[in-house]
């Protein structure tokens, strides 16, 4: 996803080759944040703290954002204790390029009989105070893309041929909006490649505890521990 917008001066999307010193960035980030909610009170039993997105993979170039999520039990109201945290940290509540910026408020829905309209709610944060830049997710424990986001991130780890093809997906889609004034449609294009390998980097994230477990051929996300229930199915995940 491209930067929220934020009231800054927007500019176009631009690769860079893999930084493996954002990968330490993104540790440190995690661990404060996970440190700043702990001191406001927040339980966090049962969330999880992820790096996410490009920067995420070694060998795959990306837009200098540090993508993170966190994977919560009930997402936060704004200004609540949670949000208070999170600005400690520097994390501001964003609000999009445009009014239909992808992944501010909501996520796409790719199948309606995994999880029900709630599941697809999140909350987006940015820090620009500080560089490099960084994106936070919030998502609740168990919903699908609380899932996807990190079983798209091992797949490339894992698979070369993945992470070359994807590669050329963005830079593609980089050069077809090189002269746009935010990320929006870059997100959207670059999206097409996420919806050819779905099914494949699901099928490899079968053991992960971040999987959607597809059972009699009705889906449900499942993870090892904790609880969050919604149609009668139960999920949960471990702190990583």
């Amino acid at each position: 996803m491209g930067p929220p917008g934020q009231g800054r001066r927007r500019t176009p999307p631009v690769l860079h080759d893999h930084d493996p010193a954002l990968l330490d960035v993104a540790i440190d980030l995690l661990e404060h944040l996970a440190h700043e909610l702990a001191v406001a009170g927040v339980d966090l039993d049962g969330w999880t703290f992820d790096h996410i997105g490009s920067t995420a993979v070694a060998d795959l170039q990306a837009k200098r954002y540090v993508d993170l999520q966190i994977g919560v039990t009930a997402l936060p109201e704004p200004g609540s204790d949670v949000d208070l945290a999170l600005a400690r940290c520097g994390f501001a509540a964003a609000t999009g390029a445009r009014p239909d910026s992808p992944g501010v408020t909501r996520d796409w829905v790719r199948d309606s009989d995994v999880a029900p309209d709630e599941a697809y709610r999140k909350r987006l944060f940015v820090r620009r105070t500080t560089e490099p830049p960084a994106i936070l997710h919030l998502r609740l424990v168990g919903a699908p893309w609380w899932s996807y986001t990190v079983l798209f991130r091992d797949w490339l780890r894992a698979n070369e041929s993945g992470r070359r093809a994807y590669e050329s997906i963005k830079q593609q889609a980089a050069a077809a909006h090189a002269h746009d004034a935010d990320h929006d449609d870059y997100t959207r294009d670059k999206s097409a490649f996420f919806d050819q390998v779905h099914g494949v980097f699901e099928a490899a994230g079968t053991q992960s505890p971040y999987r959607v477990r597809r059972s009699a051929g009705r889906p449900r996300c499942c993870t090892g521990r904790g609880t969050t229930r919604w149609l009668g199915h139960s999920t949960g995940g471990a702190r990583t």
